[in-house]
């Protein structure tokens, strides 16, 4: 059986770079490794992303937000992450369920109770093996969106007091479920953040 690892954590973080720097040590290491991301992973969840994240003239309410990011998510657990673990692969995955938890439940002001059942449907209760929450204070990680203007979407562009509920409900979930979450300062240089990541990885899944 596979690893399932996901990155999370507010915008900004760098999780896209480490997802791709902890594919890279997994493969030199000798293990098989996809390497995915949420919304999307699937011709569908593409589709969805493009909604989500589009900078279109529409408004989407964050319960709509939440169905799709389901209906994305079940297309991705069931034709990507589910067949990768059972072949004995890792997968490593930037966003998951959290992810939802955060920006609909803390940045939305949704009831995570709804939202939990809506998960566990479209994932079959599936759960990553490792959370990696790459915290970073709000201002500096939009900072760091808005460097690259091309590459800015409707989730960066909402208020700063959205972002920083975002942030507080990562936070939140990780100090609930210490067990559960590995919490890195993305402040750091990303090599910084890479040897952590990378040590974490290593002590907890690789050498269990």
């Amino acid at each position: 059986m596979g690893k399932f690892v996901v990155f999370e954590g507010p915008e900004g973080g760098g999780k896209t770079l480490q997802a791709g720097l902890l594919a890279d040590s997994l493969r030199n290491a000798g293990f098989d490794v996809v390497q995915t991301r949420e919304p999307g992973g699937t011709r569908v969840g593409n589709q969805i992303r493009s909604i989500l994240l589009g900078l279109g003239d529409y408004t989407i309410l964050p319960e709509t937000e939440v169905l799709l990011l389901a209906a994305a998510r079940a297309q991705h657990v069931r034709e990507v992450i589910r067949p990768a673990l059972d072949r004995g692969t890792w997968v490593i995955c930037d966003r998951f369920v959290d992810s939802t938890y955060a920006y609909q439940g803390g940045g939305g002001g949704l009831d995570l109770g709804p939202i939990r059942a809506i998960q566990a449907f479209a994932t079959e209760g599936l759960e990553p093996d490792m959370r990696i929450l790459l915290d970073v204070p709000v201002a500096i990680g939009l900072q760091r969106r808005y460097a690259d203007p091309e590459s800015v979407n409707r989730i960066d562009l909402a208020d700063r007091t959205y972002h920083q509920r975002v942030r507080d409900q990562y936070l939140a979930l990780a100090e609930e479920s210490p067990k559960d979450w590995i919490v890195v300062d993305a402040q750091a240089p990303p090599d910084a953040v890479q040897s952590s990541v990378w040590r974490q990885v290593r002590h907890t899944l690789v050498n269990a």
